[in-house]
């Protein structure tokens, strides 16, 4: 479902209040000071924060959070003091990898290879990717207390990381396909992502409703809609529709709050997104 309100979540100054028009789709938004889209540190769902007790999220901006965003910090455990939770970050390589971490970790231990996707049973283990156009994912279970986080670019999505991660959650961590919640963030949507023949050949045919994954724009290009697509493979695992959220901002709309790679030509930021246990 795509969020219905917009908000200021409560941030560590405890402000609260009606964030700045957001005009594709809403979410939960924390700001730092003022009411001002500068200002805005961090989006969250509503609707999946509604739905995830005991957990805490966000989808980051331009403007923050930075916790594991520093080339240096990719795929070693971080924390900022030793009462605070760790921060757990990877190296991205567009691939279909799920790290899989079901012990406490300490800071300074590290995960040099390549993953796209981090799930966890720990709790106080803030688990983190980077984005600019592709999909954040955000994985939760409840019941069986575990939550996930995948960086879903289009060759990622194409080859199902999302629904390798869901069954990883069920099949190490004993969850369950009808408990879970995905929450999906600020990523490139098909107002704006053009791609042609070499995309659109990898593109899955099998799916229920494939025509909401792709508008054609010429026999050889179309738009595509990489959050349709991953809805999609999270229905046919047998998630409820009601159970993925999406917050439905365009990073090549939003300059103002959001990076993006295809809009500024080359990589300017990436904004950290996360959730943890709590």
């Amino acid at each position: 479902m795509t969020d219905p309100t917009a908000r200021h979540a409560p941030g560590r100054s405890g402000r609260q209040g009606q964030a700045p028009g957001q005009t594709q789709g809403q979410a939960y938004a924390t700001a730092d000071v003022a009411r001002s889209v500068k200002t805005i540190r961090s989006l969250t769902s509503a609707s999946f924060g509604k739905s995830t007790r005991n957990m805490v999220h966000f989808f980051g901006t331009r403007h923050g959070p930075s916790y594991g965003g520093g080339r240096e910090e990719r795929g070693t455990v971080q924390t900022a003091e030793p009462d605070d939770p760790v921060v757990v970050s990877v190296r991205q390589v567009h691939g279909t990898d799920v790290l899989v971490l079901d012990r406490p970790l300490s800071a300074g231990e590290q995960f040099l290879d390549g993953w796209d996707a981090i799930i966890t049973n720990q709790v106080g283990m803030l688990v983190t990717i980077r984005t600019a156009d592709c999909v954040p994912v955000l994985v939760a279970d409840v019941a069986h207390r575990l939550v996930g986080a995948v960086h879903a670019g289009w060759r990622g999505a194409v080859r199902g990381i999302v629904a390798k991660s869901l069954r990883a959650m069920v099949e190490r961590f004993g969850a369950d396909f009808a408990s879970l919640q995905v929450a999906m963030g600020p990523s490139v949507g098909p107002c704006c992502y053009e791609v042609d023949t070499p995309v659109l050949e990898q593109l899955p045919t099998d799916l229920p409703d494939a025509s909401t994954i792709l508008t054609r724009t010429s026999p050889r290009t179309g738009r595509l809609d990489l959050k349709a697509l991953i809805r999609q493979q999270a229905l046919s695992l047998g998630l409820a529709d009601d159970r993925i959220h999406s917050v439905d901002l365009c990073t090549m709309c939003r300059s103002d709050l959001l990076f993006s790679y295809r809009r500024d030509g080359n990589v300017h930021g990436t904004m950290v997104n996360g959730i943890m246990l709590t």
